[in-house]
């Protein structure tokens, strides 16, 4: 037998008075930092272009290709850099059923290491797109006549900048003597 209770209807005066409520609340912006406003930049330019390429595609019947090719380059764009602001709130896809079955000293070793690992990879990705730009930099986009290596620079700010934001939360993770892994009820 279901048991469960209706709700009762929210009113009209119930649900303005909610709105007040929001009003009232000053927005804390400074949380925010550099990457998260380029990010949020680079993801408008970049519907501005989905919308754009929409537009000339289905209602004038006459697609700007362009359009494409500048979106793809903004989501890389967009992926690349919102990955350090990820890397700084440590909210990166991680497994940590691990830590739970460590005894503790074993699971703050093995946090380091991911750490370090993490560091690490960061540092050689950054330098490999380095090499690269100087390899192919010069080359023009498809469909305008940009140079690619536009792209290729602001790519490799998000890898310096997940680096840097790497080691800041080593640093973090060493000194507090826990990491998310270990401790994911601390970080909510």
């Amino acid at each position: 037998m279901d048991q469960t209770v209706p709700h009762a209807p929210v009113s009209v005066d119930e649900l303005a008075h909610s709105f007040d409520e929001a009003d009232h609340h000053a927005a804390d912006l400074s949380d925010y930092r550099y990457e998260d406003w380029a990010t949020f930049g680079m993801f408008w330019i970049m519907a501005l272009l989905v919308f754009l390429q929409f537009f000339t595609r289905y209602v004038l019947n006459d697609s700007y290709a362009w359009t494409e090719e500048l979106a793809v380059n903004c989501l890389v764009v967009v992926v690349l850099i919102g990955a350090a602001m990820c890397i700084r709130r440590d909210r990166h896809i991680q497994v940590d059923i691990l830590y739970r079955f460590l005894p503790a000293q074993a699971a703050r070793v093995l946090a380091t290491m991911v750490d370090l690992v993490r560091v690490g990879f960061l540092v050689y990705v950054t330098i490999l797109v380095w090499k690269y730009i100087g390899m192919v930099g010069d080359e023009p986009m498809t469909t305008i006549n940009w140079p690619k290596v536009l792209v290729y620079w602001l790519a490799f700010a998000g890898f310096v900048l997940m680096a840097l934001r790497a080691v800041q939360v080593a640093w973090k993770n060493w000194w507090q003597g826990y990491s998310i892994l270990e401790r994911p009820e601390a970080y909510d």
